[in-house]
């Protein structure tokens, strides 16, 4: 059993440990075809690196499922970011992953080019920071992400914000996420592999539910390729030894049973769960934050007076990134792949950020793959 303790940070690497893995993976008599999905964007940049896919054995699927933050980010929420690029004295800051994600034929790298306002920050604090530094101007803040990112930005507000600061809220929640793909017939679905930047704030008991509601196994896994070969192993084998299942956390070295308690707090005080739209997959219950009574002067659409757009294009034509999003489609499978739709060029934001499944495929494509 590995832990932190050893000190062997390079076994997580280990060819020979990868190997065996392998091999006990090889060694397993599979009844009938398997599909195993993952729901973090940095576990399909790991495995797309590794060759994680070409180590399975025939009959065992690793599929993607909505585990990118901005994959999932819709259209009309970057529609909010345009409108408010657009006003005068008005200062956008966002994410990097965030720049390029289009909304139909615009994005906030061109609204920039355009010459608006929009700054690329690696944090809420630098946010904040700007918002300091330019008191007469409207600083707006994309709040993108899942829970790892919900409770720095809920840290953030807690501590106190300038009077011009405000933020689009986008962030989404796992969980339901999860709960939604069980209820709308992803029966197929025969385990998770758990994210696990998400798990270090929720914790092996955020997840109780899919042992407690649904009886479906999973494991929370790293991001090395051990760390990944083992979970792929040992949900196979819970999912071939059959019921009663449960939630392995076999990430302890970061993950605890329940989670950071402290960041969870934070969320709570600054957040309340609200539904909220996931691009191509559509409105999911309470799988999204708002902002509680006591912070809504800081909600962008109210103070800017910020319209959602119905008309803003989640799914733009000859893109299945929502199909790619929900494991029904591989995004070798897409005709844009690679032509119309190229890391600098993106068609859909599945290609736009490191952690979208088709950036990492298209990344790590074997050498000579022409499309």
């Amino acid at each position: 059993m590995m832990n932190s303790k050893d000190g062997l940070y390079g076994s997580f690497h280990d060819p020979v440990m990868a190997q065996g893995l392998t091999r006990r993976l090889a060694g397993l008599a599979l009844p009938r075809a398997l599909s195993l999905m993952h729901v973090c964007g940095t576990h399909e940049h790991s495995m797309a690196k590794a060759g994680i896919r070409s180590m399975l054995p025939a009959g065992l699927r690793l599929i993607a499922g909505p585990g990118c933050p901005v994959c999932v980010c819709p259209a009309a929420d970057i529609d909010l970011a345009v409108q408010a690029a657009r006003r005068e004295d008005t200062i956008v800051t966002t994410f990097g992953d965030m720049f390029r994600v289009p909304s139909g034929d615009t994005s906030l790298e061109l609204m920039k080019a355009d010459g608006c306002d929009v700054r690329v920050v690696y944090s809420p604090l630098d946010a904040i920071k700007i918002a300091s530094e330019n008191p007469g101007k409207e600083v707006v803040f994309v709040a993108v992400g899942f829970e790892t990112t919900a409770g720095p930005i809920a840290a953030s507000i807690r501590a106190g914000v300038p009077e011009n600061f405000s933020i689009i809220q986008s962030i989404r929640l796992v969980p339901p996420a999860l709960e939604f793909l069980l209820e709308n017939g992803r029966k197929s679905i025969d385990g998770f592999i758990l994210p696990g930047h998400v798990s270090t704030v929720l914790g092996r008991k955020g997840y109780s539910f899919l042992e407690e509601k649904y009886g479906v196994p999973a494991v929370i896994s790293g991001f090395e390729p051990v760390d990944i070969l083992r979970g792929i192993v040992e949900l196979t084998e819970m999912v071939l030894a059959g019921p009663p299942f449960s939630v392995l956390n076999l990430y302890k070295r970061v993950v605890s049973e329940n989670g950071n308690v402290k960041a969870q707090k934070l969320i709570d005080e600054v957040f309340e769960p609200a539904p909220s739209n996931w691009r191509g997959i559509g409105s999911i219950p309470l799988s999204g934050l708002s902002l509680r009574d006591e912070f809504s002067r800081l909600d962008a659409m109210t103070r800017l007076g910020l319209e959602l757009s119905a008309e803003a294009e989640d799914v733009r034509p000859g893109c299945i990134c929502h199909e790619v999003i929900l494991g029904e489609s591989e995004p070798e499978e897409c005709p844009l792949f690679g032509t119309g739709c190229t890391p600098r060029r993106p068609h859909g934001p599945c290609m736009v950020s490191s952690e979208g499944t088709c950036r990492a495929r298209y990344q790590y494509r074997p050498a000579g793959d022409i499309y």
